[in-house]
Order: structure tokens, then sequence, then C-alpha cells
């Protein structure tokens, strides 16, 4: 488990002076970035909160389709570390071809752990068994989005990389000019991206419902769409292409729609259907599928910006100034989108203004953490989240494979159902017994 630790921490080391001018900073090779470690160990234990807590607390778990909760700043959060990263990483390359290797073998790490932890093989921690029918295994999920990401970025990282530049130039484009062949690649990923899922035919598509506990359990449906350029749950581009690619046995089986107000009357809860829900209520999503993942790039190429940042300029008042700024124009441009009705946030489509908005609330969140803990020292407080971010996959593992849920629910009172999770009655009792 060691070795695998850094795939989604990654290496990074930079210049964080310890000079009392900041305009001074001068590099010091040897010094781990802090903020990073611990802006990393505060996704981890975001994703920790929303997947145990969001059933109970919904307002916190994923949007059931258009809208931004808590749960829905994670996978962005994740992206924009891996792209802060990848400059951190690459500072030096002494090979490419050792480089290329050394990005092949981490993406591959991440792709089995995906389809280990998210494909199905695990039923933990509701059963304690193993094993996937190969003809209903999820080829797609968060780790595998997160492998898409950094093979992308890292390998454009890679070839694009200058001369090491000293000194920046005057100015305050230099730094996007630096990288401009990056800013490009971003573009052409986004006008693609628009381009399909505005542009695409979607036809009448059928599934079955193989859900055993349901009673519509082999039931065939049609949901008649024959439109291009919907955003709604049913009729998208983006579904489309998986169910067309991956197909439709092996995509998300309980998707977050089915908690909307079209399917349930208990929504944002989870519950039984309406008597009138639709009949795309039952069926599969993938949320991290393949057009939304390659519309997922762009939240790394802006963290690798960030990174850039952190790499190239000196001075922490220069670094907080550009990203503060970059912040919330990104964080801006989104809700302008989404409130003009121009763009809606949408996590499971990874829309534009999905990406603006999270990558702006991700540079606002990281500015203030680099603020406390690499310039005002507060680094001890924050020791917790540093070591989870340092143990990032550890962690992550043990939360997919029910790890932690397990262990807070081994602790009961008389009986087996008043555990921490799920009765506080029976501890309330308890202590008031004593």
């Amino acid at each position: 488990m060691a070795e695998i630790k850094a795939d989604i921490a990654l290496d990074h080391r930079l210049t964080i002076a310890e000079v009392t001018d900041i305009s001074a900073q001068k590099p010091d090779p040897k010094i781990r970035v802090a903020s990073l470690d611990i802006y990393r160990g505060l996704t981890v234990a975001l994703m920790i909160l929303v997947d145990d807590a969001g059933g109970e607390w919904p307002k916190i778990g994923h949007a059931p389709w258009n809208g931004c909760n808590l749960a829905d700043f994670v996978m962005p959060f994740f992206l924009f570390i891996v792209g802060m990263a990848i400059p951190l990483a690459f500072k030096r390359i002494t090979s490419r071809h050792h480089a290329v290797r050394r990005v092949i073998v981490r993406t591959l790490k991440l792709l089995f752990w995906g389809i280990m932890l998210q494909g199905g093989f695990s039923h933990a921690p509701d059963k304690l068994t193993y094993g996937v029918d190969m003809k209903k295994i999820r080829w797609c999920g968060i780790l595998q989005r997160i492998a898409f990401a950094y093979l992308v970025v890292a390998l454009m990282e890679i070839f694009t990389k200058k001369k090491q530049t000293r000194e920046l130039p005057p100015g305050w484009l230099s730094i996007y000019k630096l990288y401009s062949s990056q800013w490009l690649m971003g573009a052409c990923i986004l006008v693609i991206y628009l381009a399909v899922i505005y542009g695409t035919y979607v036809p009448h598509w059928q599934f079955t419902v193989n859900d055993r506990d349901s009673a519509d359990y082999g039931k065939v449906f049609t949901v008649e769409c024959a439109v291009r350029g919907k955003l709604d749950p049913p009729c998208n581009a983006v579904g489309f292409i998986d169910r067309e690619i991956l197909g439709i046995n092996h995509m998300y089986q309980h998707p977050a729609w089915k908690r909307s107000e079209a399917c349930t009357e208990n929504s944002p809860y989870e519950g039984p259907f309406r008597t009138s829900a639709p009949s795309w209520c039952k069926a599969p999503f993938e949320p991290e599928g393949i057009l939304s993942s390659i519309s997922a790039v762009l939240s790394t190429i802006i963290g690798v910006h960030f990174g850039h940042v952190l790499v190239y300029m000196r001075g922490h008042a220069a670094r907080l100034k550009h990203w503060i700024v970059m912040g919330f124009a990104l964080l801006i441009l989104g809700l302008v989108l989404h409130f003009t009705h121009a763009i809606p946030l949408n996590k499971q489509l990874y829309t534009f203004s999905y990406v603006c908005v999270t990558s702006g609330a991700a540079a606002l969140v990281f500015s203030s953490i680099y603020a406390l803990v690499d310039i005002w020292g507060w680094k001890c407080i924050f020791q917790p989240l540093a070591w989870i971010g340092m143990n990032a996959m550890l962690v992550y593992v043990m939360a997919a494979e029910g790890i932690f849920a397990g262990f807070i629910n081994g602790w009961y009172y008389n009986d087996p159902h008043n555990t921490l999770r799920s009765s506080s009655g029976a501890w309330l009792q308890a202590f008031s017994i004593a």
C-alpha cells in the first residue's frame, strides 16, 4: 500500500522560503509545499464526510441534476490538486522517456484500483463478499477519471515544457504565454465538448431493469428523445455516448437523478418512485463517463496553471494576487453562465459553468490554506489533514472499502443495530444509565 500512496499525491517539492520579506523569496528545493498536502487531505476528508453522511443530509450530497452541493466539489478539487502537483513533479525532466514511463505506470495503477474499488468487485461495506459479473462491470469511476486527466495533462506538460526559466518576463500575461500551447489544448477540448454535447442527435433508447429488488425487474422501458442539444437527464449526449460505447449494463446503476423531484416525492432524499415517474428514473447513468471526463481535463489544466504560478512566480504576494484574481474570475463567470441559463451547473455532465465555479472555488480554498500554512506558519493545527494528504491513496482505499464506516459501526450498545452510525439514541441511554 505504501507503494501506491503517491499516485494521487504525486511527488512535489518547491520553494517556500522562510524569510520575513515576502518579496525576496528564493528557491529551496528541499522544502515540501505543506499547503498542497493539507489541501489534498481536506479534500479526502470531505469525500469521506459526504459519502458517509450524504444519505442523511442530502443537501451536502450530490445534486440530483442541475446545481452544486458540497459533494459536487470533491471530484474537481481532486483534479485541480493533481494538476497543481504536475509542474512540481516534473519541474526538472532529465529524460522524457523516463518521465513518460513514470506517467504510464502511475496511470495504470490508478486504473487498476479504480476498477477494483468501483467496478463492482468489492461489495463492502454492505456485504463482505467479492466478485463481479464481467457482463456488468463498471468501467468508469473516480480514480479512472483522475487517471485519464493525469495521463493527458502530464504528457502535455512533458512535451510542452520550456527550457527552465529563472525569471518571468514582466507583465500579467507572461505566465500564460509561457505555456500557451496548454491553454490552446484546453480551448480545443472545450470546443470539442461543446460541439458534441450540443450537436449530437440523441435517438429513442431502451433499457432493461436489472435491479432484482425492483418490482420492475426484467421489464424493458423505452425513453423517447429524438432531440439534439438537450441537457436534461434522459436525452443528453453524455449519456448517449456512454450507452453506445460502454454499454448500458456497464454504467452506474444508482445515479443521483433518482432523488430528483421528477422521480420521487421524497426529493432530495431517496424514496419510492412516484406512480407518474418517467421511465428514465429507473435507468442507469454514468456520472464519470467518456464525454464528461474529457471536459474534466479542463479542471486539471487550470490546476497545472496554478502549479506553474507556484514554480515560476517569486513572492507569496504575487502568487496570492494571481490565484485570487483568477479564482474570483472563474467563480463569477461560472455563476453568470448558470444564473443566466446559458449553461447550467451540472456535475454529471461536467458542464463548462461547473468547471469554472469549482475551479474558482478550488483556487480560493487553496489560496486560503497557502496563506495560513506557508505564509503565517499555522502548519501544526493542520497536521491530521497533512498526514491524510501525504497518504491519500491509502486513506481513499480504506474509505472506499468501508473500513472507516465498519470501524464506527462496530461499536454498539446492547444491540448491533444501535451503533454510532445508525442510532445515537442507544448511546445517550447508556450515558444516562451510567
